[in-house]
């Protein structure tokens, strides 16, 4: 597969003087036209950067961008000797605002990942959490330098079963004692995403989960957001995770604390997360204490001006809450309900449509009430319009179900099931 990619005006320095620096053009690179920072020659002679010709390798390409010749060998051979031509140049131009650029590190190898991930397995053995700290600062010092190494690193097949496994492990002996390895392991395991199976039986454990709900208490913001994370992708994976973590004392108290009191999207989009797969549970003691928090009308009132991801979660929430009847209950005598379920329809996203009738049809159901409020607030024309652009078959369904119920209560149309949807004169 062969993408295209586009010439464009060469960088130059302007800096504080009144003429303009030319770069030279053998120290641009031919995608980006911008200064080479790191140059490796490919096995067609032609000099790139290496963060573009890798991401260009990376997008399935198999030719050299310039030549357009196929490439014998990806290897990428570091031009030194350009590259201290360009750092002189830097120097010498220094007047006209040009930085010297750094010399590149040597990027990671596979067997030097190989070699650490070994390490670590063998110090999770011994529960060595000096040497364990050790072999995960390299894994973090290098995944830092570059993508290209942090990719090096996920795409080992022992890296996220040999981290989380000795999670498993310090977490199992004292959360106290090995608590700087296992901030790291949780720092590092946040790029090796989606888990492994082997991953997910280690992080789902109950000492691995204890731990983790532990550091969702946190003062440090970064340890905070890596553990809420973990948490949310190991039950996005497998929601069998969901009932060990709600026999875990004051989870569901922390969760709704940081809905109640958002700190960053990056937590309270994965905390929507874990509540929607834990109300999900044929769990009634969980749903009762979510909505006795007061869940439901928190949801209702961050929906009204949220973005997308979280507008979204908030939905599948509040139909999940609606399953049971005290959730419609408090659905029921919440006055911001109706007129937010009703709004979101091909509002937000197809997604959040299919949330919002949802969530109507379960409260419209044999409530008379309800149906007038849903009439009201326009569900009707939305449910109508809805039909006419589309959607699946199971909002379609529920759509046309709540079409009925609600055609009676319009005077002076005919009966529903003898209506052309197509036909129907739009009065919004």
């Amino acid at each position: 597969m062969v993408f295209s990619w586009r010439k464009k005006k060469p960088r130059s320095f302007n800096g504080d003087k009144k003429k303009e620096l030319e770069i030279p053009r053998h120290f641009l690179c031919p995608i980006t036209l911008d200064l080479l920072k790191d140059p490796v020659t490919l096995s067609s002679g032609i000099t790139y950067d290496r963060e573009s010709i890798e991401k260009w390798l990376d997008d399935g390409n198999f030719t050299c961008p310039v030549s357009n010749q196929v490439l014998r060998s990806f290897d990428q051979i570091p031009n030194h000797s350009l590259r201290k031509m360009i750092q002189d140049w830097c120097v010498e131009n220094r007047s006209y605002g040009v930085e010297r650029i750094p010399t590149p590190r040597i990027p990671v190898r596979s067997a030097e990942v190989s070699e650490v991930l070994f390490s670590i397995m063998d110090s999770t053995r011994q529960l060595d959490r000096c040497a364990c700290l050790d072999s995960l600062h390299k894994l973090k010092k290098w995944g830092l330098e570059s993508e290209r190494n942090k990719r090096c690193i996920v795409a080992n097949a022992a890296a996220s079963g040999a981290i989380a496994a000795a999670f498993d492990a310090f977490a199992g002996e004292s959360i106290d004692k090995n608590i700087n390895v296992l901030e790291e392991i949780l720092f590092v395991i946040n790029w090796m995403f989606p888990l492994t199976e082997q991953a997910q039986r280690y992080i789902g454990s109950q000492a691995s989960l204890y731990c983790i709900a532990l550091f969702l208490k946190s003062k440090d913001l970064s340890l905070k957001q890596n553990a809420i994370t973990v948490l949310a992708e190991l039950l996005s994976c497998n929601q069998k995770y969901a009932q060990e973590l709600t026999t875990i004392d004051g989870i569901n108290k922390t969760l709704f604390h940081f809905i109640n009191n958002p700190i960053c999207p990056s937590i309270t989009k994965p905390s929507l997360t874990l509540i929607y797969h834990m109300v999900s549970l044929s769990n009634e003691n969980t749903t009762t204490e979510f909505i006795n928090m007061g869940l439901t009308p928190l949801l209702l009132e961050i929906m009204i001006d949220s973005q997308k991801a979280i507008c979204e979660k908030a939905l599948a929430i509040i139909d999940q809450l609606c399953e049971t009847e005290q959730g419609r209950g408090f659905a029921y005598d919440d006055a911001l309900a109706m007129p937010v379920l009703v709004k979101k329809i091909l509002r937000v996203s197809e997604l959040a449509t299919e949330y919002s009738v949802s969530a109507i049809w379960k409260l419209s159901k044999g409530d008379e009430k309800a149906l007038m409020e849903a009439l009201q607030f326009g569900a009707f024309q939305k449910l109508l319009l809805l039909i006419q652009v589309g959607c699946n078959d199971k909002t379609k369904e529920k759509a046309t179900e709540l079409l009925k119920l609600l055609n009676p209560y319009r005077p002076g149309l005919e009966c529903i099931d003898s209506l052309d949807f197509k036909n129907i004169k739009r009065s919004f």
